[in-house]
Parts: structure tokens; sequence; C-alpha cells
């Protein structure tokens, strides 16, 4: 088999997962480390966007990285780089030579450099900035002189813009003649001559516009300027809210400095919504595949012990029925269906609230009309789910108080998990308090209470 053959994956590998990494070429690449065959693992490597190359790097052990890579650094893009998981990226920056660090920065747009450097410790960020050209430097410097997660971290200061008052012609002159021009950009910035962005217009519509034509009358309808200081969630609210490609970025006196373009806005968006999910699974979020054990262990532990007492305050309210339960045993039989459906009725309205408030939906406007909803929707399944429970209690211990009791307690559990599904999110928002990070032991908690309170409450009054 040749090493292309380990590039082409099968049609039924294509139908299952067309862009997933092929494991054989996994497996060709570190055979060519375990025999020392550079040409093979250039050969194997070079064809591959730098993504597939990072996936590579993420995907094996630390020890055969640090040989792959000690082995191919005769070029190493810059590219792989910023695709690389920051753990992973910092380990291997650590290896790689000082000429081929500076080769593989070399060809980086700034926000990319940012996005590198800014992760690094101090010394690891002067050998880098050091083997930048003077420009170059400054403008990461700068960049980095901006707030952490600000749009001026995002950004890139390699920009494309002319004159309001030029034609297309004189445009279409000025970008052949550049000496240099971004590698992609997808709009020329119109401004005045302060320097003030007045309008985006597309590549598009210069080529297809005659040279005669104002650019200013071919600007775009929609056009946000971004301030420097902006939060990037903001940021990526924006691009996602007004389908925006690129948009030009101003200091505090509405000035040029830089532009956002839609792959960095994404990019946020999607680091956003994974920390949102850990954050509602009580993980840290930094979480990687390539932490430590120890340190994966207490990336969790922390909400771990925050389950433990909120279990704890429930297990003292099962305590003040403790004599009910031993005078009837079908009850403890039964409390953990109470839970369950109490626990996941409360996520599913706790997932939902969150990702409306993450997403501007959900408003003080419209939250009590939300949580009305909500409410209405956990007394529907309530006695759905009620009854069913109530049918299935009667049939199986044959006690048709009994399956009143926990119908009647599933509703309140399912009221109450509605409830606090929405109501805790939403009050701890407005407290500062981030609801995707807090939210999920409140909202189990209040469950939890209420739901064994309420079904054993109703047994010693109705049953004993």
């Amino acid at each position: 088999m040749t090493d292309l053959d380990h590039q082409i994956p099968c049609e039924k590998e294509q139908e299952e997962g067309a862009y997933s990494l092929d494991q054989r070429l996994v497996a060709a690449a570190l055979d060519a480390v375990d025999v020392g065959d550079r040409q093979r693992l250039i050969n194997l490597m070079d064809p591959l966007h730098a993504a597939d190359i990072a996936d590579i790097l993420e995907q094996i052990n630390s020890f055969d990285r640090r040989r792959l890579v000690l082995l191919y650094d005769r070029k190493f893009d810059g590219e792989i780089l910023s695709e690389l998981d920051e753990a992973i990226r910092e380990e291997i920056i650590s290896v790689l030579t000082t000429d081929v660090l500076a080769g593989a920065f070399r060809d980086l747009e700034s926000d990319d450099i940012v996005d590198i450097v800014e992760d690094l410790d101090e010394p690891q960020q002067k050998a880098i900035l050091g083997q930048l050209e003077v420009a170059d430097r400054v403008a990461v410097e700068k960049s980095l002189s901006y707030p952490e997660f600000s749009a001026g971290r995002l950004m890139q200061r390699e920009t494309v813009f002319v004159p309001q008052h030029w034609a297309v012609g004189e445009t279409i002159d000025f970008l052949r003649h550049a000496d240099e021009l971004p590698e992609q950009f997808y709009h020329v910035i119109l401004v005045d001559p302060r320097l003030h962005p007045v309008a985006n217009v597309t590549l598009g519509k210069i080529m297809s516009s005659h040279r005669n034509t104002l650019m200013a009358q071919l600007a775009e309808d929609v056009f946000e300027v971004i301030p420097v200081i902006q939060d990037e969630a903001e940021v990526a609210y924006a691009f996602n809210q007004y389908h925006l490609i690129s948009a030009p970025v101003v200091d505090s006196d509405g000035r040029l400095v830089g532009v956002i373009t839609i792959d960095d806005a994404m990019a946020v968006l999607d680091e956003e919504h994974e920390e949102d999910i850990l954050r509602l699974a009580g993980v840290s979020d930094d979480f990687s595949l390539s932490d430590t054990i120890f340190v994966a262990a207490r990336g969790r532990a922390t909400w771990l012990f925050v389950n433990l007492l909120t279990a704890l305050m429930a297990s003292m309210v099962i305590d003040l029925f403790s004599e009910t339960i031993n005078q009837m045993v079908a009850l403890a039989v039964l409390m953990p269906i109470v839970a369950s459906m109490g626990g996941n009725a409360g996520t599913q309205t706790m997932t939902v609230t969150v990702r409306a408030m993450a997403t501007k939906d959900l408003t003080a406007q419209n939250a009590l009309r939300v949580i009305g909803r909500e409410i209405s929707v956990g007394a529907v399944n309530g006695l759905l789910f009620g009854l069913i429970t109530a049918l299935v209690t009667g049939f199986w211990f044959g006690a048709p108080m009994l399956a009143v009791v926990i119908g009647s307690a599933m509703v309140l559990t399912q009221l109450a998990a509605a409830f606090g599904g929405i109501a805790i999110p939403i009050a701890l928002d407005r407290t500062g308090i981030d609801p995707a990070l807090a939210s999920g032991p409140l909202v189990t908690t209040v469950t939890d209470i209420v739901g064994f309170f309420a079904f054993l409450s109703l047994a010693a009054s109705i049953l004993l």
C-alpha cells in the first residue's frame, strides 16, 4: 500500500464520516516516525490541511508527538499552531527550534499570531515576538495591549480601505499596485478624511461594476462598526445576528484600526457554545482531552462537591420522614422516580433558558411570558406523567391511594422543575453570576427537595 492509499478513505468511510481523520493515515505517520523516515512523513503530511495535521498531533500521545514534531520540523506551518488545542500548542512550541518558529509565524495574519501568543507564558511570548519583523511585532504588541477577550485581541490589523469618494477604477488600480494585501479579505472599507469607516463594499460588486462607478454607490446595506474594547462574545453575536462577513474595528476616536472576519467571529461563537455546555455539566471551561488525570479531576471536583452538599440537603428532607418510610417500604421504591423525573425536567428547562439568554432571545420584556409558558409546559407534563405513574403504581402495589400520592407529587415536582429551571438562571444573571455555571446544582436542589417533600408529606398525610 502506498502513502497515497492511506489518505483515500473507502466509499463506506466517506458516507459515515466524510471529514473525519483516516486512522490509517495516523498509523502510517507514526510508522514513519518509528523508523525515522523523514521524507515519507513529509509526503504524508504536506498534502494535508493544517486542521488535519493538528488533529493527528492531538490524537497521539506526548512521546510520539514530540518525535513527530522533531522529525517534521523542516517547515512547520503556522496555521497548524493556530488549529491546535492550547495545551498541546504550548508543548509543541517548546519543542520547535527558533528558526522553525520564525518561519511558522512569518506568513500568519496578526490576529492568528495574537491568538497563539496571548496564551503563552512571558518567556515564550518574548521568544516568538523576537522572531517577527518590526512592523509585525509592533502590531501584535498593540493588539496584546487591549483587554483580553476584546475585539482588539480578535481583529487583524491588516485592512484594505480607500477614500469614500473614489471610483471603482481607482480602487482596482490601487489594489493591483499595493505592495502587500491580506491573504484573504471580503470587503473594501470606505473611510472619510479622518479615517472613520463609513461603509463596506464587497469585492464581487467592485469586479462587476464599471470603472466610473462611485464606490459609495456600491455600499452594503448592513454596516456595523465594532469598538476595539467590545467583548468578543458580543462581536460574535453581532456577526451571527446581522449575517456579517467582516466588520471594521475602531478606536475610541472612531478611527479604523483593524477588521474582524467571519471565521474569527464564528470561532468565538463556537467557543462560547462549548463553554456553556461544559459549564452546564459542571466541567471547567478550559477542559482539554490532553489534560492530565490530576488537572481533569481538579476541574470537575468543585461542582461535584457542590452537588454533594445539595444531595445532603435532599437527604435531610428524606430523614424528616424516616418513620413514614419505615412504615411503608413502597415509598422508598418510588422516591427515585419522583427525583429522576423532576431532575430531568429541570435540566431541560434550564438548558433551554440558558441557551435563550446566550442568544438574547430571552429578555426582560418577554421573561414573564416565557416563565408562564414553561410553568404551563410543566403542568401538562406533570399531569401526563403523573397519570402514567399513578396507573403503574396502582397496578404494581395494588394501593389506589398510593397511586394518588405519587401522581400528585409528580405534578408538583414538574411544576417546581419548570419554575426553577427558568427562574434560577434569570435570577443568577440579574445578580451577575454566570447562569451556565451555577444553575445546575441549584435547579437539582430545588427539584429534589420539592419532589421528596411533596411525595413524603402527602404520603404521611394521606396513607398513614
